[in-house]
């Protein structure tokens, strides 16, 4: 038979160290929600430096690439979009908390429910840095393939005036105006400057 008795008195040592335990599980939550919070302003910066400020610039129009390539840069950025917004939520979620309301009859003691709100918002800020760094990183490769991939190949129209030859594809023609994609962005052309128009394998 097992008799329960009643274990020695707690030390000094021991009440300072509950009180001091008690002292991290009441502010470990609030340390949670200031590091998402630093997480997100420092994420926020990077991709509007990326994006904003233009500090990786690839080709000005994608039509120019080759239509598979132009095709993969257009997945790219849907994949860059679909996982900044998913890590945009998830970074708003571990600073300020999730969109539900618990009941009452289920809210846990203060402790504990702090410490699970704490793991929670741990995990949704491990989640929300990985997606927004995987978005970055998708721009940067849509940037990459902008640069490298292969241009598209004709046939091609090269039209010369007086002020030199403009070379692209023919997308519009109206009141006697032709419209060329260029590598640089679409040219308006009127066909009373031109002094030949020939078709070319590439520009």
């Amino acid at each position: 038979m097992i008799r329960l008795r009643p274990g020695p008195p707690a030390t000094v040592a021991d009440l300072r160290q509950a009180q001091a335990l008690a002292g991290l599980l009441r502010a470990e939550l609030d340390r949670v929600r200031s590091a998402a919070l630093a997480w997100r302003n420092g994420l926020g910066a990077l991709l509007l430096a990326l994006v904003g400020f233009s500090l990786i610039r690839g080709r000005t129009d994608v039509g120019t690439l080759a239509p598979n390539w132009a095709a993969l840069v257009g997945a790219l950025l849907l994949a860059a979009l679909v996982t900044g917004a998913v890590g945009a939520l998830a970074l708003l979620c571990a600073a300020h908390g999730r969109l539900a309301v618990t009941p009452v009859a289920a809210l846990p003691p203060p402790p504990t429910g702090d410490h699970q709100e704490a793991v929670a918002a741990v995990r949704a800020l491990r989640t929300g840095v990985g997606l927004v760094l995987l978005c970055a990183a998708l721009l940067v490769a849509a940037v990459g393939v902008t640069w490298y991939g292969p241009p598209r190949t004709g046939p091609f129209v090269q039209v010369g005036t007086g002020a030199g030859a403009v070379c692209g594809t023919v997308t519009a023609t109206a009141a006697g105006t032709l419209t060329i994609r260029t590598a640089t962005g679409p040219v308006q052309v009127p066909l009373t400057d031109a002094t030949t128009v020939k078709a070319v394998p590439a520009c």
